[in-house]
């Protein structure tokens, strides 16, 4: 196929760049002058900084750059207060580091190579923030330190770092609180297609692949995709009913897609299918990154989009733009799964992994601790997470309500500054489940779309008996580290042409192609995976 032959041409240039440049950064990224947990001690008791530090301290904090349009992520309001409000007090330039959200490990290992890594290297999946461990990134921590600059932070998150904060017995992350939603992420589909071809919402894969026939034959638009390249959660849908424990921690990781798993067979299989009968977008794999698909679905082009929610996206409106008719709805989640039957990654109970640059000194990481401490509080978190009463929203029975198409200089970034405050908490909540879930229906739709995050919720109630928890290495699983990039390379040209061959061809592709993804380095991460289950070396819950 030709367009396939100049995809994979183009992108085998640039993963090899990618690649080259993501090892580059690894070589010399190991330090061996790591920062020890001492330097903030005096006689014996901890140096007092309450009254602020005698010399200015800078502090470098990443936050993720989504590419918000008209958003700078290191310098706009927020940025300024944080310095006002904490900075100045304790003399501290909390200076911010932009992190691409779909370039950070590459970004990282570059930073880290050169000695401009921030002071807090972070990630949202435990095997990455292992792999920065493993690059002797990242310095061994002293808990009793934490606790007495951060007592509130501290109190709040000691057990989780007790249970999953340890690497090699030794204390190396801090985490952000999270007691998790499963409704903020949304599939929409298009409702007046569905109205068009008389259907109801469907409920399983066979219903969803039914309602895309009947799409293609009314000359709708398609099922849409993109190239996956990180996050592999795809295969949740095509589970096993009875998965046990130890096929989980081999085969589940966000990081390393399981080609030869039979999960990952039977949903390439489908993906097959659907592009062979022309219900798929036959470019899918131009899609690089999330703006791509979402041109696609507001254009007409795809009839099904996933996102996380919140009260600014622009999709829904984009969509109306180009048709004044168009109805959207959320997708019911067994329509993605095989039998209906809608598993899903279940968050553990720690939001973003954090560890301290192994450059950093005592001093800034004691402000590190301070930072924390000061965006625990109350007030400070909710004016980050809802700006300014009166403009950015108005209280409505202990709720902050989001005041519709505000534009003023506090306006919040289109995540509700979730990259700011997201050291502390994963989500905006309440003191009660009801009046966050009432809050949600405000923060999370556009405003006459509460009814989206609704049937979210509706959704994940029902489906809660489906979540799977992947179990937590202890060790380090140092052949990921090794092989996860040239695995990624192997993935992408395989998941394309397994989905776009003749279905005659797909069985003896797949099996030519497991092989080489096993010689690959794959054998020896399920090997080296193996034996840390042998040792009960992983954290099954």
């Amino acid at each position: 196929m030709k367009k396939s032959g100049l995809f994979k041409r183009a992108v085998s240039m640039a993963l090899v760049t990618a690649t080259a440049a993501m090892t580059v950064a690894g070589c010399g990224g190991k330090s061996t002058e790591t920062s020890t947990t001492s330097g903030n001690t005096e006689n014996g008791t901890y140096k007092d900084y309450k009254s602020g530090f005698k010399d200015q301290v800078t502090i470098k904090v990443p936050v993720y750059d989504r590419a918000f349009e008209g958003w700078n992520v290191t310098d706009n309001y927020y940025t300024k207060w944080i310095q006002k409000e904490f900075g100045d007090k304790y003399n501290v330039k909390v200076q911010f580091v932009a992190i691409g959200r779909k370039t950070e490990v590459a970004d990282y290992k570059q930073m880290i190579a050169a000695g401009t890594a921030p002071d807090i290297i972070f990630h949202y999946d435990m095997p990455q923030a292992i792999n920065y461990y493993s690059d002797e990134a990242m310095q061994e921590l002293d808990t009793k330190e934490i606790e007495y600059y951060a007592p509130t932070y501290y109190s709040k998150m000691k057990d989780t770092m007790d249970k999953y904060g340890k690497i090699d017995g030794k204390n190396y992350f801090f985490f952000a609180n999270r007691n998790p939603i499963y409704y903020n992420y949304v599939t929409l589909i298009r409702q007046d297609w569905l109205d068009k071809v008389n259907m109801q919402m469907p409920t399983t894969l066979d219903e969803f692949n039914k309602v895309l026939k009947a799409w293609k034959d009314a000359g709708l638009g398609k099922d849409g995709d993109q190239l996956m390249t990180g996050s592999f959660t795809y295969e949740y849908g095509f589970l096993p009913e009875n998965l046990s424990t130890e096929d989980k921690a081999l085969y589940l990781d966000l990081n390393v897609a399981p080609l030869t798993w039979e999960a990952t067979k039977n949903y390439l299989k489908d993906k097959n299918t659907e592009y062979n009968e022309g219900l798929l977008d036959p470019e899918f794999y131009l899609n690089t990154k999330d703006t791509d698909a979402k041109a696609d679905f507001v254009s007409g082009k795809t009839g099904v989009y996933g996102l996380y929610m919140n009260s600014s996206t622009d999709v829904i409106s984009s969509l109306l733009a180009n048709d004044k008719d168009a109805k959207v709805a959320t997708l019911n989640p067994g329509a993605l799964a095989v039998d209906g039957r809608a598993s899903y990654y279940q968050y553990p109970n720690y939001g973003m992994i954090m560890g301290i640059n192994s450059k950093t000194s005592a001093e800034q990481r004691a402000a590190v601790w301070m930072y924390l401490e000061w965006m625990s509080q109350k007030d400070n978190l909710f004016y980050l997470q809802n700006g300014i009463e009166g403009k950015n929203y108005t209280m409505k029975d202990g709720i902050a309500e989001p005041v519709a198409d505000f534009k003023g200089e506090s306006k919040l970034s289109d995540n509700n500054n979730k990259d700011y405050w997201c050291l502390v908490d994963e989500i905006a909540q309440y003191d009660t489940e009801e009046k966050t879930y009432k809050a949600n229906l405000k923060t999370l739709a556009p405003a006459g779309y509460e009814k989206l995050i609704e049937d979210a919720y509706n959704y994940a109630k029902a489906n809660e008996k489906y979540a799977v928890l992947t179990p937590a290495f202890t060790k380090t699983v140092s052949s990921i580290s090794e092989y996860s990039a040239d695995l990624l390379a192997m993935w992408q040209e395989f998941y394309v042409d397994l989905i776009t061959c003749k279905p005659e061809e797909f069985d003896a592709k797949y099996e030519k192609d497991c092989k080489e993804y096993l010689k690959g380095g794959y054998q020896d991460i399920l090997d080296e995976k193996q034996q840390l289950i042998k040792d009960k070396a992983y954290i099954a819950e």
